[in-house]
């Protein structure tokens, strides 16, 4: 069943594809209506004064995933399905998106609308990729390297997205570039809200704050915001960054999302833990050379008297809260090469340690990643092929997984 799911998934998007030809065809008479591989299709009026696009993307794949104890198992399915809607007002100095990914169950990733007064400050709000998790869970799935993100991303994060508030800046001094970033949040991820009254949102927000560095100033347009050089930057450019967040009663395993587990004081009360992240990262680009490097540390703070169960029979150890959140610390890094006939090669090396070592029930396992790959770039990262091995150790277990993809951003 779940397969049919992704299939008609795959099927949704290629037929969505093709209409938008038809629709560009029909449009060919006027200037200002355009279809562009990985620009999708672009409306402008008033002389540019307001810009609307419609596109998305699609990635049919192939994959298996062999583990030291059992067979093979093979996959065929689209892996992301996405439909998005976007839109600037020039003069109002609005900007909007909405996106989805019907590969989902819960299809809506992206919904905001943005004011900047300035190219300096900008105010965000709705639903939207999180400032402060690691850089590579800043950037859309459209500019990803890999089929997967890396083990750091997907044991700490989920799909990345919250509800809520975002003021972002930018400051000059001389060559150097700094980008202040803030947001409070729901705390719950996307669709924080639930679907019905009975389902609402649990605990306080979400605090988070993130600032990069650029000391050798800004990279080309977009370049900041992907793994691969494909701008081949002629100088150096290195950006280095740090977020912190604090979630105020977190009750999912990573802070996205409510209501996977509680805990209760000793009258039978719902005390939630406050989770934090804190993470560093810098970012290099040379010549279609590229070095990424993260680490992150996530902590809780643990109520001095809780219990697993409203009646208070069941009294938890503060190491047991490592069973609820993700808990630990992570590192990943990624060098990447783009030759200039457009093909490029990939290594990536990914760990996670448990916070608690001796609690072998905790969320974070420790494992080791070891991803390499190579990628055909046919037209940039709109249109192009990746096929990847992965080498995944989790204590005496040995896994690999194997992925080949197509990309097709429209």
């Amino acid at each position: 069943m779940k397969n049919y799911t992704k299939t008609k998934s795959l099927v949704l998007g290629l037929f969505l594809m093709f209409g938008l030809n038809l629709m560009a065809q029909d449009n060919q008479q006027t200037d200002d209506n355009t279809l562009v591989l990985g620009k999708g299709l672009q409306f402008n009026f008033n002389n540019g004064d307001y810009h609307f696009r419609i596109g998305g993307m699609v990635q049919p794949q192939v994959s298996f995933r062999k583990d030291s104890t059992a067979d093979a198992n093979y996959f065929l399915n689209s892996k992301r399905t996405f439909f998005n809607l976007s839109g600037k007002a020039k003069k109002e100095k609005i900007s909007f998106l909405i996106q989805t990914d019907f590969s989902l169950a819960t299809p809506l990733l992206d919904a905001w609308v943005a004011y900047a007064p300035s190219k300096y400050l900008s105010l965000t709000f709705g639903q939207h990729l999180a400032i402060a998790n690691n850089r590579e869970m800043t950037f859309m799935e459209t500019n990803l390297q890999f089929l997967e993100r890396s083990l750091l991303s997907t044991q700490y994060s989920a799909t990345g997205r919250e509800f809520g508030l975002v003021l972002a800046s930018e400051l000059r001094i001389g060559k150097v570039l700094i980008l202040p970033k803030a947001s409070v949040t729901s705390g719950d991820g996307r669709n924080s809200f639930g679907s019905s009254g009975a389902d609402y949102d649990l605990g306080g927000v979400k605090y988070a704050a993130r600032i990069d560095v650029l000391p050798f100033g800004g990279f080309t347009e977009g370049n900041d915001k992907m793994l691969a050089d494909l701008s081949f930057e002629t100088k150096p450019k290195l950006l280095m960054g740090a977020a912190y967040s604090h979630n105020i009663g977190a009750s999912h395993v990573t802070g996205e999302g409510h209501g996977n587990f509680f805990l209760y004081n000793n009258l039978g009360k719902n005390q939630l833990p406050d989770y934090r992240k804190l993470y560093y990262d810098v970012l290099f680009k040379f010549k279609g050379i590229s070095l990424l490097a993260e680490y992150l540390i996530g902590t809780a703070i643990m109520p001095e008297i809780a219990y697993s169960d409203a009646t208070g029979l069941n009294r938890l150890e503060q190491t047991q809260i490592s069973e609820y959140l993700a808990l630990g610390r992570g590192f990943n890094t990624h060098a990447s090469y783009v030759f200039r006939k457009k093909y490029g090669i990939d290594v990536r090396y990914a760990t996670t340690t448990r916070e608690f070592g001796a609690n072998g029930n905790s969320v974070i396992k420790d494992q080791q990643e070891l991803t390499y790959g190579i990628t055909k770039y046919v037209q940039a990262n709109h249109l192009k092929i990746n096929a990847s091995l992965t080498h995944l150790t989790v204590g005496s277990n040995r896994t690999l997984l194997g992925a080949l993809f197509v990309q097709l951003v429209f």
